[in-house]
């Protein structure tokens, strides 16, 4: 079983990355197994406690072309066409994330799309076992030891190589930490979110514009709302776990009850107080949700495990990336995993091309989050929103939007990343100063974008 050449592989988690995965390495003849601590979702329902939104991006649907799974998934997606921004004084603004309608992105709901991709590992040829929760794991024997929680049974497993797509909180991560120093390092964001939602209209549609990411940005904390195909909206709160003395905002600290949510409401979110009816109720409900970002030194232990997705990189989702990213990493690993008969070599290789992308993502989302509570209805943002705009028309394949990088192309986020903080830096001298583009040195600003950017080809 342990022979270089063998085509068996055992996975652990049955969620979004662990079934795409399992259709991907089964359809090219590997035996696959995967085991799942939960049930199985399409015969007691979804039960991940996790955001039930999540948005798909190019990059997400190139990887489920990858498992012919694009057009399953895709009957259940609700386009979005950019962020609908709701200011304090109750005013809308749509802003595009790309040119037109071919450059969307779309919400999805989580448990719906497991379910899909479950039935499409298993039609592939995958063996999935359920209510398995892994427990320990001799790398020496090689054999895994997992237990079912319902009879508190055990079952030892021998495995030729472990993947681990189990999240951020990964029993295999653990396992492999225990083996050796993975040097993990997770850090917390100081901000946590609620989860809410907005009904349908009483004629079964959508209460608000559909085709739009909704953001309530209030400074250092916001409100967004995602379609579901259901006719409801996911709104999620995030807020800081602390409050800061004296400057009024609030927190998880001072907002404690449904009560205190509603006052809170009333106050900063009045638009949106009047879509959520069950407020308070939502409230007390569902518990607040951690934001953080893991870092990981190593993925990998020679031949025998692998981490990818969540397991080896969560962040924080305020680029809409951490399944994207997920998705990518499947596809990279099975490439790998087909094309060299050395599995420690194959792990390596994965490792090494996806590892730099991964910071890179969980960089650029750190660094959205403050965009979307804090700069989207800000006049120099907007004004170099606008800038960006004119400098795509002005210099195609040269000057690509930051959003149009990560979301509507495929090239390494590690790349859109370095790329991003030229441009960035171009718009911000560009506009210091100004109110409009009649104001802008045209001559300077396209000296500077031919001079420090060169011509962009996406990856195949």
């Amino acid at each position: 079983m342990n022979s270089s050449d063998s085509r068996s592989i055992t996975i652990i988690g049955a969620g979004l990355a662990g079934a795409l995965l399992a259709t991907l390495l089964a359809r090219e003849g590997w035996r696959v197994e995967v085991y799942e601590k939960r049930g199985d979702p399409r015969l007691k329902g979804y039960e991940g406690g996790r955001s039930i939104n999540l948005a798909l991006a190019e990059r997400g649907r190139h990887a489920l072309r990858q498992a012919d799974a694009d057009d399953a998934v895709m009957t259940q997606a609700v386009m979005m066409r950019g962020r609908m921004v709701h200011t304090s004084d109750g005013r809308q603004q749509l802003q595009r994330y790309g040119r037109d309608d071919s450059e969307v992105i779309w919400s999805i709901h989580r448990g719906d799309l497991n379910i899909t991709l479950l039935n499409l590992a298993e039609q592939a040829g995958a063996t999935l076992h359920f209510h398995r929760r892994l427990d320990k794991v001799d790398f020496d024997a090689n054999l895994a030891d997992f237990v079912d929680e319902r009879d508190s049974g055990h079952q030892a497993i021998a495995f030729d190589s472990l993947v681990g797509a189990d999240g951020a909180g990964s029993s295999l991560r653990a396992a492999m930490m225990r083996e050796t120093d993975l040097g993990e390092r997770t850090e917390f964001l100081g901000h946590s979110y609620k989860e809410l939602e907005i009904p349908p209209a009483a004629d079964g549609g959508f209460l608000i514009e559909p085709n739009a990411l909704h953001i309530w940005p209030r400074g250092r904390y916001m409100c967004i709302a995602l379609p579901n195909d259901e006719k409801t909206f996911t709104v999620t709160l995030f807020l800081p776990n602390e409050s800061i003395p004296g400057d009024g905002d609030p927190s998880f600290a001072s907002v404690r009850s449904g009560a205190d949510a509603r006052a809170l409401f009333e106050r900063d979110f009045p638009d949106a107080l009047a879509l959520i009816p069950e407020l308070e109720a939502d409230w007390e409900r569902n518990p607040p949700g951690l934001l953080a970002t893991l870092y990981l030194d190593r993925w990998h232990i020679d031949r025998r495990a692998v981490l990818l997705g969540d397991a080896a990189h969560a962040m924080v989702p305020f680029h809409g990336q951490g399944m994207n990213c997920a998705f990518e990493d499947c596809v990279a690993l099975a490439r790998q995993l087909v094309s060299q008969r050395d599995r420690a070599a194959a792990f390596a290789a994965f490792e090494a091309e996806r590892k730099p992308n991964a910071e890179a993502i969980q960089a650029m989302a750190l660094e959205n989050y403050i965009e979307m509570r804090d700069r989207v209805d800000d006049p120099d943002f907007l004004l170099q929103r606008e800038l960006e705009r004119a400098l795509q028309e002005r210099h195609p394949g040269r000057f690509v939007p930051h959003y149009s990088m990560v979301t509507f192309m495929l090239i390494p986020y590690a790349l859109a990343h370095q790329r991003s903080e030229i441009q960035r830096r171009i718009l911000v001298d560009a506009t210091r100063g100004r109110d409009s583009l009649a104001q802008i040195d045209w001559g300077a600003v396209d000296a500077a974008v031919t001079q420090r950017l060169d011509v962009l080809v996406d990856a195949a």
